[in-house]
């Protein structure tokens, strides 16, 4: 809910000595009009200003900046600004509650030669009792007023989100970045004076992986002149990202759920035109991702942490955006989906199956690709032969690969399939390469993965357009039944493993686990997926 604040039209005419004489009460009658119009526009706000500084950034909360400009058909003060400080309400999505905070707001312009009255605001809802206190300031068109390079400064709030799985900053204005300090500041008199600490890692709420991410201080409402406020060493003319490479960055899931699919929802509307800040650098997570990163952005990514300089921009964003499930956009969240991102990978990598084949009774000729993933580690197929001479005597083509560093490889490796099958794992993420109508199957082990299995590969596949089977190993397929005694825990009761904490449940089930497949067992699931690309 939200009020909008409109407001008439002022209009102001001059005239020389010889006009006033010569038009007589005609001069009279335009200055009062001029004060009729000023009293009209303030006189509703004239009154005892109550001001409650305080700004919230609970979960969920959306702060929404709107603008509205009232154009003039005359000359007003060629440099006043008004401004004026009130109390809003800004509502929670989804919840009843309200948090009250002031906020500044500015009618005029931003340099002398404008003939616009213009009104930035912050939409929430303002309270009825709210009183408004308009301050006229004439400005004398000093420097101040200017951005670096000569660009003008534009007086806009920060806007700071904290969001289900991240958090995030946009600041515009006259903004400074000093990577020796880790801090991002606002400078300018038009801006309230907060502080926060982010992690620009989008995993919040992730001790574990927090704890290899720099945090970065952000600070609005500084003034030129402050201690630790320095100039502007470098200026730079477009937005500015700035994200964390620690955290799990080096696992290919968490490299796409928590990095690549957060950086193309945060960057994409500045169709390349931003530059990317990286703290906590990783040059060769950096590598194995350059073409990516060359498709978000058309400038070299700078490894802050290390800079000496002091690097200003008219945007930055700390922090990234991402959809509170696991490799998703929720395109109802979104103006973008996992559509688009998929179709922006076919175009980065020059990947030429659109769609999975389509099997037809007619031309029994035509055979389906199958991938199996194969794992050296752990999680691995220890029958993959078996597995592939069982494949083909059900009609398919059989290919057997294991992902590595080279996403361009990659890439192309599995985008020629139909159907691509593994055991649960990171790689089963490289299937947002797959064509539409493709089918993945997730073999998932023993020891409770299927919350797992769900969250990270199941749910995920029905936003890329993909078809999905699984297969759930019995005791018999696991290579841990060769470790430990039929009735050891890790084989009778894995949800006493599980209870003793991540660490515990990884060690056994991610580290020490193989498959041996039941061909004979798992031979349907093959057959159901052929089935399903006749459909």
């Amino acid at each position: 809910m939200g009020e909008k604040i409109r407001y008439d039209t002022i209009f102001a005419r001059s005239f020389s000595r010889y006009d006033q004489k010569k038009l007589g009460y005609g001069a009279f009658l335009a200055c009062f009009l001029i004060a009729l119009s000023f009293s009209t526009v303030f006189k509703p706000y004239l009154g005892p200003l109550t001001v409650n500084k305080r700004l919230s950034i609970n979960d969920g909360l959306k702060m929404v900046r709107a603008n509205d400009t009232i154009s003039s058909n005359a000359t007003f003060f060629s440099n006043v600004v008004i401004s004026f400080n009130a109390t809003v309400e800004m509502v929670s999505d989804g919840s009843s509650n309200m948090s009250s905070t002031s906020r500044n707001y500015t009618i005029g312009s931003s340099t002398s030669s404008s003939k616009t009255l213009g009104f930035n605001y912050t939409n929430g809802v303002i309270r009825n009792d709210t009183r408004l206190m308009p301050v006229l300031e004439i400005n004398n068109g000093s420097s101040s007023q200017q951005g670096q390079g000569g660009v003008p400064e534009k007086i806009i709030e920060p806007i700071c989100n904290i969001e289900g799985r991240t958090e995030f900053c946009e600041m515009n204005g006259d903004i400074r970045i000093n990577g020796k300090s880790s801090t991002v500041l606002q400078v300018g008199m038009m801006t309230e004076n907060s502080s926060w600490i982010i992690g620009p890692y989008a995993r919040k709420g992730d001790r574990e992986a927090l704890s290899h991410v720099t945090k970065w201080r952000v600070k609005t409402g500084v003034k030129d002149g402050d201690n630790g406020v320095h100039q502007c060493n470098r200026y730079h003319g477009v937005p500015a990202v700035v994200f964390s490479l620690g955290g799990y960055a080096g696992n290919n899931f968490h490299d796409y759920t928590d990095i690549i699919i957060p950086l193309y929802l945060t960057s994409r509307r500045f169709n390349g035109e931003v530059k990317f800040l990286i703290t906590n650098k990783n040059p060769w997570w950096i590598n194995k991702f350059k073409t990516i990163l060359r498709n978000l952005s058309h400038y070299d990514p700078i490894d802050i942490d290390n800079e000496q300089q002091v690097h200003c921009f008219p945007t930055v964003i700390i922090g990234l955006k991402r959809d509170p499930k696991e490799l998703t956009i929720d395109p109802s969240r979104s103006p973008h989906s996992m559509k688009e991102f998929r179709q922006f990978l076919r175009t980065t990598y020059s990947l030429k199956k659109t769609t999975a084949v389509k099997l037809t009774n007619n031309n029994r000729k035509k055979r389906p690709r199958l991938l199996i993933l194969s794992r050296k580690k752990t999680r691995a197929f220890t029958n993959t032969k078996a597995i592939a001479t069982m494949a083909r005597t059900l009609g398919y083509k059989v290919t057997i690969a294991e992902t590595d560093s080279n996403v361009a490889k990659v890439a192309e490796t599995i985008n020629a399939c139909d159907v691509m099958m593994g055991v649960h794992g990171a790689g089963l993420t490289n299937m947002v390469f797959l064509p539409s109508n493709a089918i993945l199957i997730q073999i998932v082990p023993i020891g409770g993965f299927e919350w797992l299995a769900r969250t990270d590969f199941e749910e995920p596949s029905k936003g890329m357009n993909l078809r999905y089977l699984e297969y759930k190993i019995k005791t018999e397929e696991s290579t841990l039944i060769q470790q430990y005694p039929p009735y050891h825990e890790v084989i009778r009761n894995p949800g006493a493993i599980a209870k003793q904490g991540w660490d515990a449940f990884k060690a056994v089930y991610l580290q020490q686990q193989n498959v041996k497949l039941d061909i004979h067992r798992f031979r349907p699931i093959l057959s159901r997926a052929i089935e399903l690309l006749h459909e």
